[in-house]
């Protein structure tokens, strides 16, 4: 806190190492640190809701949540933080970095997993290692409520209609009177299996080449 309040250049290599950001993206990253916290030193959920390329995004709330759990930070209990510091900033950022090319097969594996526990916490609001029916059905509704011809109702219809199909693909074919929990993490991976999200899971809000502490 004291470092950017003081002017001095914080060592950055160590966290640099650790998130596969360049130097020169620690540097990008902490200036918008300074302009988003107003050189407060620690950042709060209202600095991230005055960021206009997030504003129009339909699961901005549980994006900036994200910052906030312990579990995207290395702890397996979930808590949540009511502010944060430059490091676990740039440690929920490290989740959207596109890989870099030419990576091992194993190497990209590994984030692929990374990044997929990353989304299943998001949706996994409880902790209870389950995306549930209502779960699932709440981002379905958020991610539709830009659509004003869709409906609440419909919205359910849809949901619960995704959901089914995820559970005859994950759980086979349920009897009439059965219920379905939802889906666990490895579920998940194997719904995800071929979508290459450790590419497509990117830093769109943010140009981490050019910004600066005036954008």
């Amino acid at each position: 806190m004291g470092a950017s309040q003081s002017g001095r250049v914080p060592e950055f290599q160590d966290l640099a190492d650790k998130t596969g950001f360049s130097i020169e993206q620690m540097k990008n990253l902490h200036n918008r640190f300074i302009y988003l916290t107003q050189d407060e030193g620690t950042l709060r959920r209202e600095h991230l809701e005055n960021i206009s390329d997030l504003a129009l995004n339909p699961i901005r709330r549980q994006i900036i949540e994200a910052f906030f759990d312990t579990r995207n930070l290395g702890q397996k209990e979930k808590s949540c933080l009511q502010e944060i510091g430059f490091e676990e900033f740039v440690t929920v950022l490290a989740f959207f970095k596109p890989p870099k090319p030419h990576l091992a097969e194993e190497e990209r594996k590994t984030i692929k997993k990374e990044k997929l526990r990353f989304l299943f916490n998001m949706h996994d609001t409880d902790n209870d290692g389950i995306i549930t029916l209502d779960e699932y059905r709440r981002v379905v509704k958020e991610l539709l409520s830009s659509t004003e011809t869709i409906g609440a109702e419909t919205a359910k219809a849809i949901t619960d209609a995704a959901m089914l199909e995820v559970a005859s693909e994950t759980v086979g074919q349920m009897g009439p009177d059965e219920f379905y929990e939802g889906i666990t993490f490895e579920q998940f991976m194997q719904i995800l299996k071929d979508i290459e999200i450790e590419t497509k899971m990117n830093v769109h809000f943010w140009n981490l080449e050019t910004m600066h502490c005036g954008k």
